[in-house]
């Protein structure tokens, strides 16, 4: 008799999503997933193969949701020091409403990935990519538009914005309280504002 799913399984994919965001892949056992997830062990294996295929859909699912969403949104803002400014502010009031301080799912596999597997190597280092080339963008229309001025290093200053923008959200899981997170965000507008 062939498997039957008999549970949603965008929701058990959410639910999962959360269980490893709270605890990181390796800590998350997988009676955690089970019991996250509401589903039972064999139900898991049939719908998602195993942990690392789980933790792959989420992690992918997480990024769609979550920075393609909102790096989507902001390339369409026709100003790039409001979508820059906008995307520093969207991760401060993130991390300010974050009462639990998981962070972001993605930085925080980013900071695990001696533990990864090349696969999840690369979706963290599209990511990782992805938000570069954001900054390098928006740098580029500023200088074209006479708002970042031209001798703005367009490479170094994407990686120095990446950095803080990684920074904040590595910060903001510790102790950093709002005024220290706004300070990430003044740093970097400093770099791009005249």
């Amino acid at each position: 008799m062939p498997w039957e799913k008999s549970f949603d399984f965008d929701d058990a994919l959410a639910r999962a999503t959360k269980v490893f965001w709270a605890k990181g892949y390796e800590a998350a056992s997988m009676a955690d997933l089970v019991a996250g997830m509401g589903i039972n062990k064999g139900s898991l294996y049939n719908a998602f193969g195993s942990k690392k295929e789980l933790f792959t859909r989420a992690l992918l699912q997480y990024d769609r949701d979550n920075r393609q969403a909102l790096l989507t949104q902001l390339e369409a803002l026709d100003d790039p020091i409001v979508a820059i400014t906008k995307l520093f502010d969207a991760l401060i009031a993130e991390s300010i409403a974050d009462t639990e301080k998981k962070g972001c799912l993605l930085v925080n596999t980013a900071l695990e990935l001696p533990n990864h597997t090349d696969d999840i190597r690369e979706i963290i280092g599209t990511v990782i990519a992805d938000f570069e080339a954001f900054f390098k963008r928006q740098i580029k229309l500023g200088q074209k538009r006479g708002v970042i001025a031209k001798n703005v290093k367009v490479n170094d200053t994407a990686k120095s914005l990446l950095s803080l923008l990684f920074g904040l959200r590595v910060f903001a899981r510790g102790d950093f309280n709002a005024s220290g997170l706004r300070a990430i965000r003044r740093d970097a507008l400093r770099l791009i504002a005249d």
